[in-house]
């Protein structure tokens, strides 16, 4: 016990020979052996200069440089987590743990995670707080294995998802025979249906990869849970570090839980959370270059004096092609740098030749706020951009995107007679075209006429935008807007969001925009006028496309748009239900024939989603790609 070593089998010593070193313990020492190997040599030379009537100098032959500074206040907690793993790649981990697959393969861990500073930690989501301590997992080692290097993230954002945040894991894991192992895993901190607070916040998904990082082959994939007696245990071991009082301690833990009961109450408390404000003091944020060549702008007068921008990015021979916006919102949809790939640059790289139109009711246009229904828009707007476009570039013919109200209106041009079918090669329509079918409260609103009611009241335009220096009573109308009845996954804390949902209803799935496209929605949407929300109130209560005077101007002439068309609709739409274009393309088809026409359903999205989703690049603009070059 003094650290000398045995001659042989007689209980006698080697006298002068002592070991002060971690091997005259007989088993491992287990996590942080260097303390334990100083203890046990501190004690053995205490003996030792006792027995040897020795006086050992404990004083330090050197001082400090300078003071050491205070160190902040920190936190530490343990936790353990067990569950399923498995290293079948074709298998569902999420799915096996559902179904109770987890005895199949068990897999455990006790980590002791240390924030050595906690005003950091609650301030700073990139703040990383040290894990270490041991993995049980048969899968990886028959003999309980050790952590190091070990970082924790508490609420980090996911900029792929719309108000999620994420619990971060990531450590190295070294067993007994010298392997090593990358751990990576996150608890998904979202407001999906149902009561999911529990789950999220003790569900942690988990990637193990056969090296040193996350760049390594992976192993397997598992999902490991927190039992309530652990959480229970879990509670106890919290503890407040670098504390100078009792008081001080207090304070912080409290400063601690309400942080983190406030992002949960931000993430799942619905309608009774606070609203974020965009601030338009705040310096700009930064944008991505756009992968286009350099932009023309065309400023061009329609026949009754009413200024239109054209802005050309000139790619290759295919083409030309217009792509024409919504109601509220302008070409901005088209080319945001919100997405990693957006539709001008998808466009564009397929050798395109695009040109975005900003008509009359663009929100980036002076006219936005003039009075003006769509038959002006199909009568003067489309007539007067695609004689330019064909008067510069020379050709006999082009193509056309139109998404929203601008496909309904571009229709109205069709079918009225305003627009030259043979100047028009071909076209895909977004979401809406001759009939428009909407949702009971789309119907409700334009049924109790309330774009007309609000125009006698003096009320001549509608905004979406909305930010932090508006008036009282605006956020006032924001709050009530947080009762505004819509799906519980769809709830947020952006008033601009609400506002869109209002005025047009739900017009995307939030799972389908990435966290920097919801935070920039007062870029895109604006000022509506109240004259185009009445002709746009008529049509939907006709169900068809009719004139501001309820007349039917248009559908008797089906005739007129015999030429090659695509329909999209996102099947999820809450703002024209997908058998809009359902209903224009089989009576097109019965008119003209079934050559010209095709019709694709989205799974998963919703309106304008399909145009600047995450993922839309993937998922929907191949699809115009195809109704473009017709394959």
């Amino acid at each position: 016990h003094k650290g000398q070593v045995f001659t042989g089998n007689n209980g006698a010593v080697h006298e002068g020979l002592y070991v002060a070193d971690g091997a005259i313990i007989p088993t491992s020492i287990g996590t942080n052996p260097l303390l334990t190997i100083c203890a046990i040599a501190e004690r053995n030379m205490a003996i030792l200069a006792k027995e040897q009537s020795w006086t050992i100098d404990e004083s330090s032959g050197s001082s400090p440089a300078q003071a050491l500074l205070p160190q902040a206040v920190g936190l530490q907690f343990t936790e353990t987590m067990t569950g399923y793993f498995s290293t079948d790649e074709k298998e569902d981990y999420r799915t096996a743990a559902s179904l109770g697959k987890q005895a199949d393969s068990p897999f455990k861990f006790t980590l002791s995670v240390i924030s050595n500073d906690l005003d950091a930690m609650l301030s700073d989501e990139n703040h990383q707080a040290r894990m270490f301590g041991t993995v049980e997992a048969k899968a990886l080692s028959a003999e309980v294995m050790t952590v190091n290097e070990g970082v924790f993230n508490l609420f980090v954002r996911d900029p792929a998802q719309v108000n999620t945040r994420k619990m971060r894991y990531r450590m190295k894991i070294h067993t007994q025979e010298g392997k090593r192992y990358f751990f990576e895993g996150f608890k998904e901190i979202h407001d999906d249906p149902g009561l999911d607070l529990w789950s999220d916040t003790t569900t942690l998904y988990i990637t193990v990869y056969e090296g040193d990082d996350a760049s390594t082959p992976v192993f397997g994939k598992g999902v490991l849970v927190i039992k309530p007696v652990d959480f229970a245990k879990q509670m106890t071991t919290m503890k407040v570090n670098n504390a100078e009082s009792t008081a001080e301690r207090l304070k912080y833990m409290a400063k601690f839980g309400t942080f983190f009961a406030g992002t949960l109450f931000d993430t799942y408390g619905g309608i009774f959370t606070g609203l974020n404000y965009f601030d338009p003091q705040a310096p700009p944020r930064k944008r991505r270059p756009l992968r286009v060549s350099t932009p023309e702008i065309h400023m061009i007068k329609t026949s009754d004096g009413v200024q239109l921008r054209l802005t050309r990015y000139k790619g290759g021979t295919k083409g030309p092609v217009i792509l024409a916006h919504g109601l509220g919102v302008s070409s901005r949809i088209f080319s945001t740098d919100t997405i990693d790939t957006n539709l001008l640059e998808y466009l564009h790289a397929h050798q395109f030749d695009v040109w975005l139109l900003d008509f009359r009711i663009s929100i980036e246009l002076p006219s936005a706020e003039d009075q003006s229904s769509g038959d002006e828009i199909a009568k003067y707007d489309y007539p007067a951009a695609v004689d330019h476009v064909l008067e510069i570039t020379g050709a006999e013919d082009l193509q056309m995107v139109i998404h929203c109200y601008g496909g309904t209106t571009w229709t109205m041009s069709m079918l009225g007679g305003h627009l030259d079918p043979k100047k028009i090669r071909s076209a895909v329509v977004s979401q809406v075209s001759s009939h428009a079918k909407s949702p009971f409260l789309t119907k409700l609103k334009t049924g109790l006429y309330v774009p007309t009611f609000l125009d006698t009241l003096g009320i001549d335009s509608l905004t979406a935008y909305v930010d932090e220096n508006s008036n009282w009573y605006e956020k006032l109308i924001d709050k009530a807007l947080q009762l505004y009845p819509i799906d519980k996954e769809e709830r947020c804390d952006n008033p601009v969001c609400h506002r869109i949902a209002f005025l047009y209803g739900q017009l995307y799935e939030h799972d389908q925009l990435n966290e920097l496209t919801h935070k920039s929605l007062h870029e895109m949407f604006g000022v509506a006028n109240i004259t185009a929300c009445e002709h746009l109130a008529v049509i939907v209560r006709k169900g068809h496309v009719v004139d501001a005077k309820g007349k039917e101007a248009y559908l008797p002439y089906l005739e007129r748009m015999a030429i090659p068309i695509t329909f999209i609709s996102g099947a999820e739409n809450e703002c024209y239900l997908p058998e809009s274009t359902e209903i224009t393309y089989n009576l097109l088809r019965a008119k003209n024939g079934k050559a010209l026409y095709k019709r694709y359903l989205i799974p998963d999205y919703g309106h304008i989603d399909c145009i600047y989703g995450k993922d839309a690049a993937q998922d929907v603009y191949p699809l115009i790609l195809k109704g473009l070059t017709h394959d």
